[in-house]
């Protein structure tokens, strides 16, 4: 059988494939390239990605929503975030699945193919699938080394959710202010905060999220969205339109030290993730940037993708969290109501400085992180 060769082969069509794909695809620098993406169906989740970003950005055309309004609340707080410069936007993956793959389809230099990839040998540059076997001078995989979930030295926490899109017959939400944070709504001794977007009065994703070591039963986020809706909101009469659910890994694995001068790992199996969130959109886009500035130098494309700075602030914060999961809304609590949203979003973007790293942390001191620093540090 003969094998398939291109220049770059994808691993994997998820967020950061197709991110790649389409940013290699408009590049001159990449013209005449041919790219295979491989994927077994590039069938777009049941979810949505929500980011903050300032000003204009790459993906408006696909933005279904945003806010300069955002709020945090507890029981006994209700802050208002006044978020300028930024705005925190919403994107639908069916959308951005439909658009960006549209895209690739009408470049020459793209080839999607249906193929799931299960080893890539980088002494023969050759990567072995179900249906065929294809080499190239460089792969990008986005397929996640499972030694993450491991118990040893690493930390990891689980960001797990459900979410219903839901339509209520009475005006119930104020579309112009999303809730990043409600609290009130607990769950016994762990993080877990309720999340709404809402699009109209009658509209809005409402989501229930944990950050925990543990994972739960499906029947948990529906009885807590139910109760959520029903003592909170005071809504009895609503239809759920959709469903969204996701476990998104919170952890300081090293994923980046499988980069090599021949494979660059991406995605969540890049360790793209950002590891005190979860969030992982605007990281992804970041990240595309550095890979193709890479090439363009000469370095290897993984060169200089994680931050290793933040990495160790983010392996303090998930101890921290792993260790004290019932501390988590007096720690964000910290967190949002001693900083502003500028200084919060900067700080997540990792783009400051360290006299503002050191503002950040002040404003989270406690014990428990004393001992968390030594705890990683030793």
């Amino acid at each position: 059988m003969q094998v398939p060769k291109y220049f770059y082969v994808i691993v994997g069509g998820g967020l950061a494939g197709l991110q790649l794909a389409r940013q290699l695809s408009r590049d001159i620098f990449f013209k005449g390239k041919q790219i295979a993406v491989i994927d077994p169906d590039f069938k777009a989740p049941s979810k949505t990605w929500s980011f903050w970003e300032k000003n204009t950005g790459k993906w408006d055309k696909l933005v279904s929503k945003r806010w300069k309004i955002g709020r945090f609340i507890t029981s006994g707080i209700n802050k208002k975030l006044e978020l300028e410069p930024y705005q925190y936007k919403m994107i639908k993956a069916e959308d951005l699945y439909r658009e960006t793959l549209a895209e690739l389809e009408a470049s020459p230099d793209i080839h999607l193919i249906r193929d799931e990839i299960s080893e890539i040998d980088p002494v023969t540059r050759e990567a072995s699938g179900k249906i065929n076997n294809y080499t190239a001078t460089h792969f990008f995989d986005s397929r996640v080394n499972p030694e993450y979930m491991e118990e040893g030295k690493h930390t990891l926490i689980y960001q797990h959710f459900k979410g219903w899109e839901i339509e209520t017959t009475e005006p119930v939400f104020s579309p112009e202010e999303f809730t990043m944070m409600d609290y009130r709504l607990k769950y016994k001794n762990a993080t877990a905060f309720t999340y709404i977007l809402p699009v109209s009065e009658t509209k809005a994703l409402v989501e229930y999220t944990f950050f925990t070591p543990f994972l739960t039963e499906e029947r948990v986020y529906d009885e807590m969205l139910k109760r959520y809706l029903n003592e909170f909101l005071k809504v009895k009469d609503y239809k759920i339109v959709s469903t969204e659910s996701g476990i998104i890994p919170m952890t300081d694995f090293p994923f980046e030290a499988e980069n090599t001068s021949k494979i660059t790992k991406i995605g969540t199996g890049g360790g793209w993730v950002k590891a005190s969130t979860g969030y992982s959109f605007k990281n992804t886009e970041k990240k595309v940037d550095t890979i193709i500035e890479n090439i363009k130098t000469g370095d290897f494309p993984g060169e200089n993708l994680i931050n290793k700075k933040f990495k160790r602030y983010d392996g303090i914060f998930l101890d921290v969290l792993a260790n004290n999961n019932e501390k988590g809304e007096s720690i964000f609590t910290k967190f949002y109501t001693k900083n502003n949203p500028e200084e919060i979003f900067s700080y997540l973007d990792e783009e400051t400085s360290f006299s503002e790293d050191l503002k950040i942390m002040m404003s989270l001191y406690s014990f428990d992180f004393i001992k968390s620093f030594f705890r990683k540090a030793f």
